[in-house]
């Protein structure tokens, strides 16, 4: 495993890790897009079917069930323990709009016309735009608290250093994965504009950020 693979591992699971806490020590889930992590619980799910069936490494198989076990934490936290607090209003996007798209795609596109390779293609599709209610949400109300923005920038870090040992795999071993690739590079697109300001602003001092995102 190169250092680009293992960093984004550890920024993906930091994120994860911010965000549960932020619900869990705040009693609060004002602001998270409920949506958006159902469908983060949803990639995981789909991806990681072969978790008791093939093993790779027990450092695979303890991330796998990491991620696993705080994304339907993090979802019962904000439907459930804290669902008063949830922001169903403005958590308004359009999930059919994002599932649709990435089904069909993941039919078309695969490596392996099985159960498996079909539903591993989808949870890659449905990684990159997985986000896109949370952006929303955070447009729709015209802020994000800091300690959101901590999240997903973190997110967005894991994606880019992924996007790093894609390049790195590629030149070294002559691996290139082009669904993974697209994918990421698709998804990291939707961070641009985040990065920007997080640098800009969170991290110049501002508790708040507001994130212009055209839909």
């Amino acid at each position: 495993m190169n250092i680009f693979r293992l960093a984004g591992d550890v920024s993906h699971l930091v994120a994860i890790i911010i965000l549960f806490l932020k619900i869990w020590k705040s009693k609060s889930c004002a602001g998270i897009s409920g949506k958006s992590q159902v469908l983060f619980a949803l990639v995981f799910t789909s991806r990681y079917l072969d978790l008791f069936t093939v093993f790779i490494s027990a450092y695979n198989t303890i991330m796998k069930l990491v991620f696993l076990v705080l994304s339907y934490a993090t979802v019962y936290l904000i439907y459930m323990r804290f669902r008063g607090s949830y922001d169903s209003e403005n958590d308004s996007f359009r999930v059919e709009f994002l599932l649709v798209p990435v089904t069909g795609l993941a039919f078309l596109e695969n490596y392996a016309f099985t159960p498996l390779e079909i539903l591993w293609t989808f949870s890659i599709f449905l990684e990159a735009v997985a986000i896109m209610p949370q952006l929303f949400m955070i447009t729709k109300t015209g802020e994000a608290e800091s300690i959101t923005t901590h999240y997903l920038f973190f997110l967005g870090l894991y994606r880019a250093l992924y996007l790093a040992n894609w390049v790195w795999r590629y030149h070294t071993e002559g691996f290139f994965d082009q669904i993974a690739v697209v994918s990421g590079v698709v998804q990291t697109i939707f961070y641009c504009d985040f990065f920007y300001l997080y640098v800009t602003r969170v991290l110049r001092g501002s508790g708040k950020m507001s994130l212009p995102m055209p839909v």
